[in-house]
């Protein structure tokens, strides 16, 4: 989508809408299902769809479309269910992917560390070249977790 947009230059304007189609109708990884899906409870129909009848449309009878929908709208909480243990399970994927690369280092009593400058904290004469750590600071005692 941001390769299309680049490429339109001054066209943007024109492009954005069907690039918000794209992103709102394409199933995202996190959750399995589409943007439009989890706001509105249906899925989204391709304006050509609907222009042009395809097998699918012209076979639903009235009463068979009406039987269908209501079956769609009893899973609805279903499916919304299922996409949110899936976007969970893949934020726990990203953090177990993250904290094997992270190496657990304990602190003890004697050790030195630094402190990291928040920006209440850094000198705004210094500017970005300022230091961006307190300290080295002393370990002197323990504190229970939390």
């Amino acid at each position: 989508m941001k390769k299309k947009l680049e490429d339109a230059k001054g066209l943007w304007p024109e492009i954005l809408p069907e690039i918000l189609w794209a992103y709102r109708t394409t199933p995202k990884t996190s959750t399995g299902e589409t943007p439009y899906f989890l706001v509105y409870g249906t899925d989204a129909v391709i304006p050509v769809e609907v222009g042009e009848p395809t097998l699918i449309y012209s076979h639903e009878s009235r009463p068979r479309n009406d039987e269908s929908r209501r079956q769609e709208l009893d899973e609805v909480e279903e499916r919304i269910d299922m996409a949110y243990i899936r976007l969970i399970t893949h934020k726990q994927q990203a953090e177990r992917y993250y904290n094997k690369k992270a190496k657990v280092r304990p602190l003890k009593v004697g050790d030195y560390v630094l402190k990291a400058k928040t920006q209440e904290g850094k000198d705004p004469r210094e500017g970005k070249l300022g230091t961006n750590w307190d300290g080295p600071y002393k370990i002197t005692a323990t504190a229970k977790k939390g």
